[in-house]
């Protein structure tokens, strides 16, 4: 078990033997977890990994996702603290943030998949939480990367957060997931091809000299501090696409400085903030963080949050149609410039 640096960690288990870790900040007093009494028993998942030999890439198929919960009402949700009558995936009557093996797992054996709860308050985002409880999420980020970066069976660590029902959101409880891939998804695959190139040509590490460049020209910068900058890719594919850089190139979250988890609290709620003024009501993202995959290439790496919305007017939404799903071609009718322009407007 880790020890996370600015949190309290008490480690329990649900009544079907799945791990439940609660995280609290280090002042909290000492958690005692009641038990779960739901008698659920254990999971069966059905996961299965083939590979496309077209591509090489790895195809998952977990059929038993399909009976997964899905949109129920707010008194019948199943991330939030267990109350009479609703017996939850959290059996504790309050809590800051928990984690817990997701019943239904998209990898199972090798390979491992959590659900992160942010904050036990149904109605809230992440975009209200407080500087103080971003924060703590990101000490549980930290500590669910080192714990499975030790796990042999995991090579890619990706936390993420998915929101919006345009999105594809079947709990609309404030709460991300974390995938430990037992191999490297394709995008990793393509980026880190790519840093290899750049550093055989240059010797320079691509992901840093592309903050660099952004950082210097400054047209894209969203917002920045003292160890952060968000920015507008040059070649964004998104309507809406911001992606937040630690000014030093580490690995993944669990390298991070104190000074750099405070900054980046600071900085994704300004930019999540930015995000929900563009159209004056929330607008849905996939939050996707990139780094060094656990054994392999982790020179190659740079640690950094890519953010995107499909929302590309008040009401109108992107789809991936014929050139994007048939091709992976985009064409976007944002251009990356204006967008900034817009998303530093939206915050002032």
């Amino acid at each position: 078990m880790q020890t996370p640096r600015g949190a309290r960690r008490t480690d329990t288990k649900l009544s079907d033997g799945r791990d439940l870790i609660y995280y609290d900040p280090a002042d909290a007093p000492v958690r005692v977890p009641p038990a779960d009494t739901r008698g659920l028993d254990a999971p069966k998942p059905q996961v299965q990994l083939r590979t496309d030999p077209l591509t090489g890439d790895v195809i998952t198929y977990a059929t038993h996702r399909n009976t997964r919960t899905y949109l129920p009402p707010a008194d019948q949700c199943p991330l939030c603290p267990t109350k009479p009558g609703n017996p939850t995936e959290i059996p504790d009557h309050d809590y800051n943030v928990a984690v817990f093996a997701n019943r239904f797992p998209s990898f199972a054996g090798p390979g491992r998949a959590e659900v992160v709860c942010f904050t036990s308050d149904h109605s809230k985002s992440f975009t209200d939480l407080s500087q103080g409880q971003a924060r703590l999420v990101v000490e549980t980020w930290a500590d669910r990367v080192a714990e499975l970066s030790a796990r042999p069976d995991v090579e890619y660590i990706f936390p993420f957060e998915n929101r919006g029902r345009e999105i594809g959101v079947t709990l609309s409880h404030p709460h991300g997931q974390i995938y430990a891939y037992p191999f490297l998804p394709p995008r990793i695959r393509t980026l880190l091809a790519r840093a290899r190139e750049h550093r055989d040509a240059t010797g320079g590490n691509l992901f840093a000299d592309v903050l660099a460049a952004e950082r210097t020209q400054g047209t894209r910068v969203v917002a920045e501090n003292p160890t952060w900058t968000a920015f507008v890719p040059e070649a964004a594919r998104w309507p809406v696409e911001v992606h937040l850089y630690p000014h030093r190139q580490v690995a993944d979250i669990a390298e991070l400085t104190d000074a750099e988890r405070d900054d980046f609290a600071e900085l994704y709620l300004n930019v999540l903030r930015r995000f929900d003024g563009l159209y004056g009501e929330p607008l849905p993202y996939i939050a996707a963080w990139h780094a060094a995959p656990v054994r392999v290439d982790r020179e190659l790496g740079y640690l950094h949050l890519e953010l995107l919305s499909i929302r590309r007017a008040a009401d109108k939404i992107k789809y991936l149609a014929g050139s994007e799903s048939g091709m992976g071609a985009f064409i976007s009718d944002t251009r990356p410039e204006d967008v900034a322009e817009t998303l530093r407007k939206a915050g002032s």
